[in-house]
């Protein structure tokens, strides 16, 4: 059985963590950074970098801290409470994982430790307009020329591309899918935000002709989705805790404004429909925490059920944040959506981190294949 709980050195990582987030990134801070143009604070992401988050999960080789995954989900719990904005998930995770798995030894030394320290962003570009998260949903091509290749396509729904300095690109080839390293300055390169009802800054990626030598290829042509699946559950995973926190603090700032409402002379917490959304969100909170941990401790104990664990916190972390957000309007009435209090930065960050790295419906199939049911 799974032993949840967590070490002293745990509950520190969490304690600091909650503590710097809450003084030097308010919720009216994290608009501030959202109305920007790129919804990019590199002053913040730079003071994140100095307490050393970005090392979590690089290995002490290359410059990391060679943290575990339970550590990462301690981190990105907060994280999540707080809805700290910046590339932490998108570079220090997913990226970094795919290097791991699949990156050149000289890629790596060139990269992980500038990852690490925070001075370079690496992100990831796998969905296009036919969006999903199967190796049959990416149709931009790589053709090879010269001992390299020439990207033409578009790439949507990438997060961070803006603050980025590359872009590790699935694109297919002859042999399968391959991934390949494209420095966001080179010639034919052009990024355009998407504006929307999202939660962080995701960008539409085109590639118009750009040529990409053969060093920049990450692990073997035509094999690139043997790194991205496992890279893939590690970063879910990870997103699930952060899930977690957000579910979390949405039930904390929903029953404090239940306590202090008065209507009809007492406060609305002891109204049962009100008692009713509260005891939802709390549920929801509770078992995103729970399958969310779970799916970390099976990725490190290399257990064989963990892709199902793992799709499993992503179905139940996606759909209670949604319905957690759903419940909290009701709960505020018409100040839920003022922007000066908050709450719909949490429900917009629902509605994107619904789809990213998969919808519940993903994972359903994912899981019902998994274990052998179809799908």
């Amino acid at each position: 059985m799974a032993d949840l709980s967590l070490t002293s050195a745990q509950e520190l990582l969490r304690t600091t963590a909650r503590d710097f987030i809450e003084r030097e990134c308010s919720l009216a801070q994290v608009r501030r950074i959202d109305e920007e143009e790129d919804g990019f604070s590199r002053e913040l992401w730079q003071r994140t970098a100095a307490l050393g988050w970005p090392r979590l999960l690089v290995p002490a080789a290359y410059g990391g801290a060679g943290g575990s995954l339970t550590d990462a989900a301690v981190l990105y719990e907060e994280i999540g409470r707080g809805l700290l904005p910046g590339p932490q998930h998108s570079s220090a995770v997913l990226a970094a994982q795919v290097l791991l798995r699949a990156g050149s030894e000289a890629q790596r030394q060139r990269l992980l430790p500038a990852i690490a320290r925070g001075e370079r962003i690496v992100t990831v570009a796998f969905t296009e307009a036919r969006y999903g998260w199967t190796p049959d949903h990416v149709q931009m091509t790589a053709r090879p020329r010269d001992g390299g290749y020439v990207l033409a396509g578009g790439k949507q729904l990438v997060p961070d591309a803006g603050a980025a300095d590359e872009i590790i690109v699935a694109a297919r080839t002859d042999g399968g899918l391959t991934l390949l390293l494209v420095d966001t300055n080179a010639p034919g390169v052009e990024r355009r935000i998407m504006r929307g009802f999202v939660g962080e800054p995701l960008y539409e990626v085109s590639f118009r002709n750009v040529e990409v030598s053969r060093d920049a290829v990450v692990g073997e042509p035509g094999r690139g989705w043997d790194a991205l699946e496992p890279a893939f559950d590690v970063a879910t995973a990870v997103l699930c805790a952060s899930m977690a926190g957000a579910c979390r603090r949405v039930y904390e700032l929903s029953l404090a404004y239940a306590q202090r409402r008065v209507q009809f002379g007492q406060p609305i917490a002891r109204f049962q429909r009100v008692q009713d959304r509260l005891i939802e969100m709390v549920n929801h909170a509770d078992a995103a925490r729970l399958t969310a941990y779970e799916a970390v401790w099976k990725l490190e104990q290399r257990r064989p059920d963990a892709q199902a664990g793992v799709s499993v916190a992503k179905a139940v972390a996606s759909e209670g944040f949604y319905e957690s957000c759903e419940h909290a309007h009701h709960v505020h009435g018409g100040i839920g959506s003022d922007k000066a209090y908050g709450l719909y930065l949490y429900t917009k960050a629902s509605r994107s981190l619904y789809h990213y790295l998969g919808s519940p419906d993903h994972h359903r199939r994912r899981l019902a294949r998994l274990l052998g049911l179809g799908g």
